[in-house]
């Protein structure tokens, strides 16, 4: 009976250890096809681990991380998203020439394009945002020109006049 199951989805610690035995079974005069059953992989797997055993040592057995490495993915480098993070706190969208008011990720999108020539997604513009530590900020409701002792003088005085001048009720 051959033991069916997928070796990738096997933890690496216990990959490692199968790859270990069917070298060993190999080494101690077992067939490639008869290590490859036992492991449960197929038998050119158990001749690669054979053949790069010999020639690099029992420790390549032990396999390596797996993945695209951090980063590598990347649309920008380094040096671009620190440019762009600098120019992001510095000022308004307005100062740079483009045509938003905020920094929205439509207009950091816009930046980066003309500062860079990438164009991304706007789902990729928010992941970047965020590994910038920049958040989303709602806007004061308040207006920060606004001076309050005008605006009670205004209230006391000048509107009773015009609400009475109407006839308006106060």
């Amino acid at each position: 009976m051959v033991i069916r199951r997928d070796f990738r989805t096997l933890a690496p610690a216990t990959q490692a250890e199968l790859r270990r035995i069917a070298v060993a079974m190999v080494r101690a005069g077992k067939t490639r096809v008869e290590a490859a059953a036992t492991v449960g992989v197929n038998r050119r797997f158990v001749g690669q681990w054979v053949k790069v055993a010999a020639q690099c040592g029992e420790a390549v057995l032990a396999g390596r991380r797996r993945g695209r490495r951090p980063g590598e993915q990347k649309a920008l480098s380094a040096a671009q998203e620190e440019g762009l993070r600098y120019l992001i706190a510095r000022g308004c969208p307005d100062q740079f020439g483009l045509s938003f008011a905020l920094w929205t990720r439509q207009a950091v999108r816009a930046l980066i394009a003309r500062e860079t020539g990438v164009w991304l997604t706007l789902p990729v513009v928010g992941r970047y945002l965020r590994a910038w530590g920049f958040t989303a900020q709602r806007p004061a409701r308040r207006a920060t020109e606004r001076q309050d002792e005008a605006v009670r003088a205004w209230l006391e005085n000048t509107y009773p006049a015009i609400a009475r001048k109407e006839g308006a009720r106060l």
